[in-house]
């Protein structure tokens, strides 16, 4: 079964070219009401042990003022379900009022305490009733109505002390923990993932029970987003509008982290989708916050403008009169291109670098950029994040580039230049309309690379008629930008139009970013290019940030080429550096987490395209990795045991020696290499 027979249309949103949030149903949550018009909510989850009162209280409190609208802790059995009234009565007697979400996997009994005490729990599908043992098995429908009557059966008393008690619940699935019924079904999919919880909701339905969220969370972004957007769909194929609680599960720590929340998460909010947020990095709570409001801040601004929409009598949703899809949002599928030099066609996403106000250029400046030079040897190395161009503008460096870089000057520029082989021009649009018809313009001093040249191109100029001129064009590489505050769609919508009208020509995602900022550069950026990327538009990146102040831009200049890589990387359209999948930490993490993930990255972040999963505990292990080539999870107190793939290799090893048999474990697979 394919997405598309799953579901009976593809409208996962109001509109593909405009930002128009989602009408979900309003979900009560103690005295912080979720979905509909309010605002869209921001939380996080302590980290602390449960059952230790004080500490878990103290660390809410710091997570409530750093903007936490709800809290979430974990309850991994009765003593710790049961001690959620004395974190709950100690925040109130402080005067905190910010409702409590219990968080539970695979102990129903605590699931149905917690439902007495706090105001939502959380429940995953995939571990509530069903143990995960990977096993392959061919059901009957016979046998698989009668896994959802058993699971009926369990679920069902939760559902009826949610409605008593009025307490609200979410329903979670992972990517990573699906249910042995559902993966020999539906596959490790989003399909899956999506029926995963319809199995649940259907249970709430007939129950008639509705105070539910619900989330798709998955370590790699594109996954993620495609089952947020499948679900939405099969909502809206049986009538329901759920609120959706959005998050990239186990994003990691530090730029890496916050590049997948902001791309797995902007990319949905662009299109309207969600109505909270968590953003799970591998940090304390209190700093994911931020992250998350920074993330949120730049949607709430947006207003519905000018819409070719039509309002649903029954739902009160807004349905799209958008022109037709021409890519599946439910699947990857790479946009179609011809080949020029090495972008496009089958080649990986290329990186362009900027370098046109960095002055002065020696062969040092490079080193900002992936490329060192040792002036002994008189030689260059080049690292797996070395940018394939480099944009001099009309900054030209006095030095020959180094075997494998390539550069890009403003055109007037490029004309004067002696070396042209590995050098190309980039053209305003009109300017190259010239440059190309010197006989119609009255141009005399004209030509082009006749191998590659670089057009910038607006996303709101693409429906112009003279766009078709480049169709047959075999020299031109798009650097398409735009000008308006929700990017993405625009350029979506451009990519659409060059698709219908057969332009075939590689496409560079363009992004201007001003006035500089580091931390609005790296959110923005991910949103914008990982958005469209996952989709399978665009055949490389490019980010011009202003760079006014001198002492700062070679600086800058670093940061925006590694945000590039790490794009590249985290839409997993080009591996250049090894895979982190770290869980963010909870009251059932058996180690440190921000210390060992910083150790294990300290001996293994040289080994490019190896996927290490970093696990607090068992409930993140094997389930929760899904794509890992190696697992660390903690298993008991001071003990590690090492997965290769989903498969036990080394149980219990003593925490002080599972750094050093983990590396052990990569060498004898020979995926080792020495830095």
């Amino acid at each position: 079964m394919t997405p598309e027979n799953y579901i009976k249309s593809n409208i996962y949103c109001e509109s593909t070219t405009h930002y128009v949030r989602r009408n979900s149903w309003v979900v009560n949550i103690g005295n912080v009401p979720l979905g509909g018009n309010n605002p869209i909510r921001l939380q996080s989850m302590t980290t602390t042990n449960t059952m230790d009162t004080e500490a878990t209280i103290a660390q809410s409190i710091r997570m409530i003022e750093g903007g936490s609208e709800y809290v979430r802790i974990t309850a991994p059995s009765i003593n710790e379900a049961n001690n959620l009234k004395n974190i709950k009565d100690g925040l109130r007697a402080k005067g905190y009022k910010t409702p409590i979400i219990a968080d539970i996997h695979f102990t129903p009994n605590a699931a149905e305490i917690a439902a007495r005490i706090v105001e939502k729990v959380r429940v995953n599908p995939g571990n509530y009733v069903d143990k995960k043992k990977f096993e392959v098995k061919e059901y009957s429908d016979f046998e698989y109505e009668a896994e959802l009557d058993r699971i009926r059966q369990r679920f069902e008393p939760l559902v009826k002390i949610c409605k008593e008690y009025g307490t609200a619940m979410r329903i979670g699935t992972n990517h990573g923990s699906l249910s042995d019924r559902i993966m020999n079904r539906y596959g490790d999919t989003p399909m899956g993932m999506v029926e995963s919880a319809m199995e649940f909701i259907r249970i709430c339905e007939d129950l008639n029970y509705r105070q539910i969220v619900l989330s798709m969370k998955a370590s790699n972004p594109q996954v993620m987003v495609q089952a947020y957007r499948l679900l939405v769909s099969k909502m809206n194929d049986e009538g329901l509008y759920y609120p959706l609680h959005l998050g990239v599960t186990e994003a990691g720590e530090a730029e890496e982290g916050r590049i997948k929340s902001a791309m797995g998460i902007g990319a949905l909010l662009e299109d309207g989708l969600g109505d909270t947020v968590r953003v799970s990095l591998t940090e304390e709570p209190e700093f994911e916050i931020p992250v998350a409001r920074d993330i949120v801040s730049r949607y709430e601004k947006r207003q519905l403008k000018d819409l070719n929409i039509e309002k649903s009598k029954d739902s009160g949703t807004l349905l799209s009169t958008d022109p037709e899809f021409l890519y599946s949002p439910f699947n990857y599928s790479k946009r179609e291109t011809f080949s020029i030099a090495n972008i496009g066609g089958h080649n990986v996403p290329r990186v362009i670098a900027d370098l046109s106000l960095v002055k002065p250029i020696d062969p040092f400046t490079l080193r900002t950029i992936g490329y060192v030079y040792d002036p002994v040897s008189d030689k260059w190395n080049m690292g797996e994040q070395g940018a394939d161009y480099i944009y001099f503008g009309k900054n030209v460096p006095g030095f020959m580039l180094p075997s494998g870089a390539k550069g890009i000057y403003d055109y007037d520029a490029w004309q004067i230049l002696e070396d042209k082989a590995n050098n190309f021009p980039i053209f305003e649009t009109d300017k190259y309309f010239k440059v190309v018809n010197p006989e119609k313009i009255g141009i005399d001093n004209f030509d082009t690379s006749l191998k590659l040249n670089f057009v910038k191109l607006r996303a709101e100029d693409v429906s112009g008629e003279s766009i078709s001129t480049f169709k047959d064009d075999k020299t031109v590489v798009f650097c398409l930008y735009s000008e308006k505050e929700n990017k993405l769609q625009a350029m979506r919508d451009a990519f659409r139009v060059l698709n219908s009208r057969g332009i075939k020509n590689p496409v560079i995602i363009f992004g201007v970013y001003e006035p500089y900022d580091k931390n609005s550069f790296l959110l923005q950026s991910a949103a914008d290019m990982g958005g469209l990327l996952i989709e399978g538009f665009g055949d490389g990146i490019f980010a011009i940030c202003d760079q006014s102040r001198a002492d700062e831009a070679l600086l800058q200049t670093r940061f925006i080429n590694e945000t590039l890589f790490y794009i590249l990387q985290a839409s997993r359209t080009r591996i250049s550096k090894t895979e982190y999948i770290s869980c963010p930490s909870c009251g059932r993490t058996l180690f440190d987490l921000q210390e060992t993930t910083a150790l294990i990255r300290a001996k293994t972040d040289h080994l490019k395209g190896v996927k290490i999963a970093i696990m607090g505990c068992i409930v993140n292990g094997p389930g929760e990795m899904a794509d890992a080539d190696y697992g660390y999870v903690g298993t008991g107190p001071g003990k590690i045991t090492l997965y290769r793939g989903k498969d036990v290799v080394k149980r219990n090893i003593p925490g002080e020696n599972a750094l050093e048999e983990l590396i052990n474990l990569v060498k004898e697979d020979g995926y080792w290499v020495e830095k």
